[in-house]
């Protein structure tokens, strides 16, 4: 089985006014966290000399992840250093109408540790995705975040998204749900 990071959507302002005003600076707070733990990630697996996947949105104009503005900007933390593979998108699924597939297939890369934002859209929607194509998946139990909905914080979507895919599988590709400081390259 051979690697790869994938990093999905860690860019500036992906979590701009996904919070009332009282809670933003706390989710600000744990997107650090979590931009923190990924970039930790990052740099073991550039000493390990395993691909490093980074995705990146390309929001439509009035979208806070507009193309070419300061907030569409991968974070400094995460940006493309090196020999990392930057894939840009425009819809949840990482796969749909992207190089993805023919970057990790030229890679020879059969499994996915992965993170990124946002959870519910995203991240969740390119998990699946890449299970239907026959990858592996480790997700990062707290490698991944979202801001609040309406009826939920986004504490509750992250334990419900690792709940749900932990074990979530198709022949014999399936999700195994896994906290940082336990993944090694």
């Amino acid at each position: 089985m051979t690697t790869a990071l994938l990093i999905i959507d860690v860019q500036n302002a992906i979590i701009a006014g996904k919070a009332s005003a009282q809670r933003q600076p706390e989710l600000e707070a744990a997107l650090d966290q979590t931009v923190f733990r990924l970039q930790a990630l990052k740099q073991k697996a550039h000493q390990a000399n395993v691909p490093v996947v980074l995705i990146q949105h390309d929001g439509d104009k009035g979208h806070r992840l507009e193309k070419d503005t300061p907030g569409w900007e991968l974070r400094p933390e995460i940006a493309a250093t090196g020999t990392d593979i930057l894939v840009h998108k425009k819809y949840s699924d990482s796969f749909l109408e992207t190089e993805l597939a023919d970057r990790l297939k030229d890679h020879g890369i059969t499994h996915l540790i992965t993170g990124g934002c946002m959870t519910q859209f995203c991240v969740d929607t390119t998990v699946r995705r890449a299970i239907s194509l026959g990858y592996d998946i480790t997700l990062i139990a707290d490698g991944h975040i979202t801001g609040d909905s309406d009826t939920l914080l986004y504490t509750d979507i992250i334990r419900h998204h690792n709940e749900t895919l932990d074990g979530f599988g198709t022949g014999s590709a399936s999700v195994t749900v896994t906290p940082s400081s336990e993944i090694s390259f």
